[in-house]
């Protein structure tokens, strides 16, 4: 990889467990959680006696850093000195297609030296982590530290920190990070050690705890116990890895005794076959963002199930309001799950079918969430009229449904749903061919009626709800509801048109223009509803609005969102046409002063950050593996 990268994954498991370097040595600062807030690690290697630290911070020297790669899985850094070099691999298995392991709460860091004199030297790798990383924050209230075996034979040594105060799923937030269940270290190698201990710097004394290991080689273990991970309309839920019947401890053991026997090369396989699709489709800078993007996107969900034994997997909505199983995050986010594993996307649907039909939702549109994470009680977002987004949201579950539909080539679950997604479709008919006054996911720009792009979405949600039809049978009413779509979208291409070539923000506003990315799906369905001239032309304007770090979103601001500038690209005609809209894209990561999980939201004369941060609509950004897959192409059966 190429790209430097805003900010760096080291530990990347769901919202609460999540750690990332913000600097380009592992060295120049300490780890932070994806908020911002520090998750202090230390690491220092000891070389015949003396400390050299090479990850967070201290007054020992460093061993200098010599380079950093990045794949989808895994970063891994290399130190050297006069006398040693040291490989440091952080690698977290969010592999898609084993649910079990992707939410394991498992995440690896392995070490490795090899001498560079020749000469034979007694060398050890100490981890410190300090209470950060069970509290929300440092001194909030006192915690306990337990040395914890694991097996008889001691083959991996531990110790857990935890809040003294236990109280799972006590509140909700978005910059908040966790203060219940326990985090554990672990080591395993030759000569491994465990400690309770303090950690001092600048701002005072900390609790910590600590693994050494003198070993060539060392497997260091960070895992987090979360007792219950989400409140789902009154009843708590445990995560999707305790299902396997195994607590905490054993799934510890488990997750060591397999690294070195198959996890890691299957980790290493899945980046490699990633990173080659995304260069082969997209070209280096496509390539690159997309290993960067991966473990952010998968980290900002947690995987669970419910009374049933279904799958859930609830997003929280990172630094925008922390809104759990959010529909307009679901939406952009789904091309990465509809790759890897379609499952996924039934999980993001499950709870927002659940609440749509409990007696809390009068509305006959689709809702926004299901409330702030960790709880899902219910939306959050709006309970006025005034600021929900009816055509949004409806849209979006509307093509959520028929894209996992056509993923599976099965229609069996949008069939068990058709109660809700037949009124949705029924609300597009009526108000999304020129939608009124209100908000779409850009909620950022303010409210805005008659607006083209949103338009788009209710076409295509239209467009989808026919294909649902139509795999279900149904192939008259399904050629019913085409035909409304392709009425719609002549009268879109006449109301829209500016005369140039290019179309409008909004049918009342000549002279203006946007990205029009809802578009993306008539082109991956292969329904070809809107003429290629009229997707040549826009696509040719849009190019003359580019900025160096990229096209805007539209003409009130410069600034851009990286999953819809990826989704508009999508709708170029040549591979070479898609990389003149990535490369500026790539650019604006590269040089971004933010020092943050990749943010979605960005000016594109300065790069600089405007909000947002780690959220999973970075999923969007695969739109173009999906697009060259072919897997959402439908033929209908009339």
């Amino acid at each position: 990889m190429n790209l430097r990268a805003p900010s760096i994954p080291l530990i990347t498991v769901d919202p609460y467990f999540s750690v990332w370097s913000p600097t380009d040595k592992l060295y120049d600062s300490v780890p932070v959680h994806w908020t911002g807030k520090p998750n202090t690690l230390r690491g220092t290697v000891y070389i015949d006696g003396e400390g050299y630290r090479f990850m967070g911070l201290s007054d020992l020297p460093v061993i200098e850093q010599t380079g950093c790669r990045i794949n989808a899985l895994s970063t891994k850094y290399r130190f050297e000195n006069e006398k040693i070099s040291l490989q440091v691999t952080f690698t977290t298995p969010l592999l898609p297609y084993d649910l079990q392991l992707m939410s394991r709460p498992v995440s690896y860091m392995r070490t490795e030296w090899e001498p560079l004199d020749g000469r034979t030297h007694s060398v050890s790798i100490s981890v410190e982590a300090t209470e950060e990383l069970c509290l929300n924050l440092r001194g909030q209230s006192p915690v306990d530290t337990e040395i914890v075996r694991f097996n008889e034979e001691d083959t991996v040594l531990g110790v857990r920190i935890g809040n003294t105060v236990q109280k799972p799923l006590h509140c909700s937030g978005d910059d908040i990070r966790i203060d219940w269940g326990w985090f554990y270290l672990a080591v395993t190698g030759e000569n491994a050690a465990v400690s309770c201990g303090e950690y001092k710097d600048k701002d005072g004394t900390m609790t910590s705890v600590k693994a050494v290991s003198g070993g060539r080689e060392a497997l260091f273990v960070f895992a987090y116990d979360d007792i219950e991970s989400i409140m789902y309309f009154g009843r708590p839920l445990k995560a999707y890895w305790r299902k396997s019947g195994f607590d905490i401890k054993e799934e510890i053991l488990r997750a060591c005794a397999a690294y070195g026997d198959y996890l890691y090369g299957a980790c290493q396989a899945f980046s490699r076959s990633l990173l080659c699709h995304a260069l082969e489709d997209g070209g280096e800078e496509y390539a690159d963002i997309c290993s960067l993007a991966y473990r952010q996107t998968c980290a900002a969900h947690k995987l669970v199930y419910d009374e049933n034994g279904e799958t859930l997997f609830i997003s929280k909505e990172c630094f925008s309001n922390g809104c759990a199983a959010t529909v307009d995050i679901s939406y952009p986010s789904m091309p990465l799950f509809l790759c890897y594993n379609p499952e996924l996307i039934r999980g993001m649907m499950r709870p927002v079918f659940k609440f749509a039909r409990s007696d809390d939702w009068k509305f006959d549109f689709a809702p926004h969430d299901c409330g702030q994470y960790p709880l899902l009680n219910g939306q959050v977002y709006a309970d006025s009229i005034e600021n929900q987004m009816p055509v949004e949201e409806s849209g979006n579950m509307l093509l959520l449904a028929a894209a996992v539909s056509i993923a599976d080539r099965d229609a069996s679950f949008a069939a068990e749903n058709m109660d809700l997604l037949s009124k949705w479709v029924e609300y597009l008919v009526e108000y999304g061919e020129d939608p009124g006054h209100q908000l779409c996911t850009d909620d950022f720009a303010g409210h805005l009626a008659h607006n083209c792009n949103l338009s788009l979405k209710a076409i295509m949600g239209i467009v989808g709800y026919a294909i649902i039809l139509d795999m279900t049978g149904d192939s008259e009413s399904s050629a019913s509801y085409m035909e409304k779509a392709r009425q719609m979208a002549a009268s879109w291409i006449k109301r829209a048109a500016n005369g140039d070539g290019s179309y409008r923000l909004a049918f009342d506003r000549p002279g203006t223009w946007s990205m029009k990315y809802n578009l993306v799906w008539d082109k991956l369905f292969g329904t070809n509803i809107f003429p290629r001239e009229v997707i040549e032309s826009e696509l040719a304007s849009n190019l003359r609005r580019m900025n160096p770090y990229g096209m805007p979103l539209d003409c009130r601001n410069t600034y851009t969102k990286s999953d819809w500038l990826v989704w508009t690209a999508t709708l170029a005609g040549s591979r070479e046409q898609f990389r003149e809209f990535i490369r500026p894209l790539w650019k604006a990561y590269n040089y971004m002063p933010s020092r943050v999980p990749m943010t979605d939201w960005y000016d594109t004369v300065t790069s600089k950050q405007i909000g947002f941060q780690h959220r999973a609509v970075q999923g969007g950004l695969y739109i173009k593996l999906l697009e060259v897959s072919g897997k959402m192409k439908y033929r209908f059966k009339k």
